[in-house]
């Protein structure tokens, strides 16, 4: 009561010597979904070159510029030729086509951009490719593969393909295990096998390279590994505050996760799941001596969580360095508040108006975007329409 006492009173005099209101600012949230561009063909990831001027790649599509201001969209010339095709357009089954595009940390200099796709081979299916590439004139030159994803097979699933650089200036890049059903699980199951590329998380250098420091899984493993036991990673995001890597995770029968990413983890596909199983007769293998790690965060439902980003803009205030995750399944935004890597709060977006979300993302000035899954598909801006309130 005295310390209330003793800063009522601190106000009164200070109110009295400056003769000036105290003015109280309050914030009320309302956010809304506003249509910057459109006509854009399953919209995967963006990457920013400014604040008006971004690269896109659409899943069925192409790598685009745009202009978020003229709404201009351009073609980039010099995509890989070994691209697959848009079979998706014909049986919508197929997940391949272009994923993540992501500029180098130091763009500016080197024009070095980074791509993830479904590459294709003759004869033998697909794969998930990860290249570098510089982008001068609107046209990619210098290609290097930077990942190969082997082996190429028939499966046009859970490619993955999501990537971020870490505050380390490594490059982490998502591997999905390409099966759709368990029953066609090898006896060591793909993402528990270290001489197989698919099921995985990747930490290399910007040259493809692998850091002398990467987890040691041992000569037999595949170069690069910095974690195991992955179904269907899209979205990994570097949170500002702490620097730690999160990511999200398709299940099958629910089992959708948000977890942190740490060296040397196991995050058990498909020993363990917070989901069911597509193959019903489907019995796991026990592995010996494996540690597996929990997820931070398991849907109850199938929400098929996407590109997810924390967020550190000023227009939502009471959202700052919140996680936000998009879902394709409900076609829903998630909110959700971190302290000490676990959830204390969760919050479901738009619930009245739920559209195919792929990506969130933020522009250079703190403004927050998302990309809807369609093959008309938009890029969203998400406004708050209620700012700040002075009383």
């Amino acid at each position: 009561m005295y310390k209330l006492f003793f800063l009522l009173l601190l106000i009164i005099i200070s109110c009295g010597k400056t003769q000036e209101p105290i003015t109280i600012t309050s914030f009320k949230t309302k956010p809304v979904k506003e249509t910057v561009i459109d006509s854009l063909n399953n919209p995967w990831s963006i990457a920013f070159l400014s604040e008006e001027e971004a690269l896109v790649s659409e899943k069925d599509g192409n790598l685009v510029k745009v202009n978020l201001v003229s709404k201009e969209k351009k073609v980039i010339n010099g995509f890989p030729r070994d691209l697959t095709d848009s079979i998706r357009v014909v049986w919508r089954g197929d997940n391949s086509g272009i994923f993540e595009v992501l500029l180098d940390p130091e763009f500016k200099e080197n024009n070095h951009i980074y791509l993830s796709y479904a590459a294709k081979r003759q004869g033998k299916g697909s794969a998930t490719k990860v290249v570098r590439a510089t982008l001068k004139n609107d046209v990619l030159t210098d290609i290097k593969t930077l990942l190969e994803a082997g082996p190429f097979t028939r499966e046009y699933y859970h490619y993955g393909g999501g990537m971020t650089f870490g505050v380390d200036g490594k490059l982490y890049v998502t591997i999905g295990e390409r099966l759709f059903k368990e029953i066609d699980e090898p006896p060591i199951p793909i993402a528990q096998d270290l001489t197989d590329k698919r099921g995985k998380i990747y930490r290399i250098n910007p040259d493809g390279s692998i850091p002398d420091n990467n987890p040691d899984y041992g000569e037999t493993a595949v170069p690069g590994i910095y974690a195991i036991g992955i179904r269907a990673a899209q979205g990994i995001a570097v949170q500002p505050e702490t620097g730690k890597l999160w990511f999200s995770e398709h299940g099958t029968r629910q089992g959708d996760e948000v977890n942190l990413l740490k060296a040397r983890a196991n995050y058990g596909w498909p020993i363990i799941t917070t989901g069911g199983y597509r193959s019903k007769d489907y019995v796991p293998p026990t592995i010996k001596r494996a540690v597996y790690s929990d997820p931070v965060w398991y849907w109850q439902h199938t929400v098929a969580p996407t590109g997810l980003i924390f967020y550190t803009g000023d227009e939502f205030p009471e959202w700052k360095n919140d996680l936000l995750v998009p879902g394709l399944s409900r076609g829903s935004l998630w909110r959700f508040r971190i302290e000490n890597n676990t959830v204390k709060s969760a919050e479901e977006l738009f619930i009245d108006d739920r559209i195919r979300s792929r990506k969130v993302a933020q522009s250079p000035e703190g403004k927050l975007y998302m990309l809807t899954d369609e093959d008309n598909g938009k890029i969203l801006r998400i406004k708050n329409v209620s700012p700040a309130i002075k009383q």
